[in-house]
């Protein structure tokens, strides 16, 4: 498979010895010293397009990708406000896109396993819910875009809970909202918790990566499964997870 990587950072470069592991080729890599190489014509020979850039960009690349008819996954996070309009652009017979706030194949599981949890608890009040999420100083967005994939899995299960807000201190559940706590600490990857707290025991699922390399192997695999596919999809299409 021919794969063109749209950003090269440290997931971009990941991406490439993942990609280039599982004998696919790397035919076009965009970075910041040549944005003016994302073109029609760079695009037509790529199989699929794998985007981890920052907010302010992506929406533009997966825009670009789909003009192009040429399928796109992207991993970049804090754009999730203009999801909605980016699928708009796809039709049955042009565009493929696969969004995901984490492409960790043990991330997934753990988002499956977070939504199940939180039909079992939504039935007892006395557990108040909280999420925490820790990660690398270099992270700009908070919370994370898997602990708002998280908070979005519990939301479904609460009628009592409206939104979540972020928290900078101690998690301090309220009656409407669901807390988020996010740290930034380096070397973490990345580590999120669920936490059910009452006055008689606690419950919580932890999920702790300990390199990058689970996110690259993720949209390797993800990209694969998209090649020659129309439509918008998630991890969880991927992984037969629902």
């Amino acid at each position: 498979m021919k794969i063109g990587i749209i950003g090269y950072g440290k997931m971009g470069k990941m991406i490439e010895q993942v990609a280039l592991e599982r004998g696919h080729s790397i035919d076009l890599i965009i970075g910041e010293n040549n944005l003016a190489d994302l073109t029609l014509e760079n695009l037509q020979p790529i199989d699929v397009a794998i985007e981890f850039t920052m907010p302010e960009s992506a929406v533009k690349n997966i825009k670009f990708c789909i003009d192009a008819n040429c399928p796109v996954i992207s991993g970049t996070t804090g754009w999730i406000q203009h999801l909605e309009e980016v699928k708009s652009l796809l039709k049955p017979d042009k565009g493929a896109f696969i969004y995901s706030s984490n492409y960790s194949l043990g991330v997934n599981i753990f988002f499956a396993i977070n939504k199940k949890l939180a039909q079992f608890m939504s039935p007892y009040p006395a557990y108040k819910v909280g999420i925490e999420e820790i990660h690398h100083t270099a992270k700009l967005d908070a919370p994370s875009g898997t602990a708002i994939t998280l908070a979005q899995g519990v939301l479904e299960n609460y009628t009592n809970l409206k939104s979540w807000e972020l928290e900078h201190d101690e998690i301090n559940p309220t009656d409407d909202k669901l807390p988020i706590k996010a740290l930034r600490i380096d070397p973490c990857p990345g580590t999120h918790t669920v936490k059910y707290s009452s006055t008689i025991d606690d419950i919580e699922i932890k999920h702790t990566a300990h390199t990058r390399y689970g996110f690259a192997l993720g949209a390797v695999v993800a990209a694969e499964w998209l090649k020659d596919k129309k439509g918008f999809y998630t991890m969880a299409d991927v992984l037969a997870l629902e």
